[in-house]
């Protein structure tokens, strides 16, 4: 079994998904490094080159290529729940945890992350603070659909996350929830 993180960037999958892998002694991946290892590009020039139907369309591969390993604590894309077959593919061998934070919350950790403004693209043509909105609304239903279940991120730190995460894990793998 595994755990795959979901969630709008900056709600803490990164941060929180490495805490639990270190607890669990498993192994973390985030699988937007993962594609850009696996492809030899940055997410960027993916965008840039083939627009984003090609990312979505590697990410599809990648997170396919992940729901077959074990034993793995997986943060995935922001937007892999936009596609059902991703989705399909994290049950089959996960719980899946959705990680929610408010637009003014990923707003200020996203301007606070050198990563976000060098490697993320844009993915609409409005300022940081309505894309944030945007997006969050736009993917709600998607993000709800795909959640085993949800954690609210905004006011925990990485570490009392990661222990959220923990405990819906224990309860559910000792039968529980």
């Amino acid at each position: 079994m595994n755990i795959v993180l979901i969630g709008f960037r900056g709600t803490g999958k990164t941060a929180a998904g490495r805490l639990v892998a270190q607890e669990l002694g498993w192994e973390f991946i985030d699988a937007d490094d993962y594609l850009e290892k696996k492809i030899g590009k940055n997410i960027k020039d993916i965008f840039k080159e083939g627009g984003e139907g090609r990312f979505r369309d590697l990410e599809e591969e990648v997170i396919a290529e992940l729901s077959l390993m074990e034993n793995k604590i997986i943060a995935a894309g922001g937007g892999a729940v936009l596609r059902e077959e991703n989705v399909k593919n994290m049950k089959k061998n996960a719980v899946v945890i959705l990680l929610e934070a408010d637009a003014d919350t990923i707003y200020q950790r996203l301007h606070s992350d050198p990563k976000s403004k060098t490697q993320r693209p844009r993915l609409t043509p409005m300022d940081d603070y309505n894309e944030i909105l945007h997006l969050l609304e736009y993917r709600r239903p998607y993000y709800e659909k795909a959640s085993d279940h949800r954690i609210e991120t905004a006011k925990l730190s990485p570490k009392e996350v990661a222990q959220e995460i923990l405990s819906l894990f224990r309860e559910i793998t000792q039968g529980g929830v």
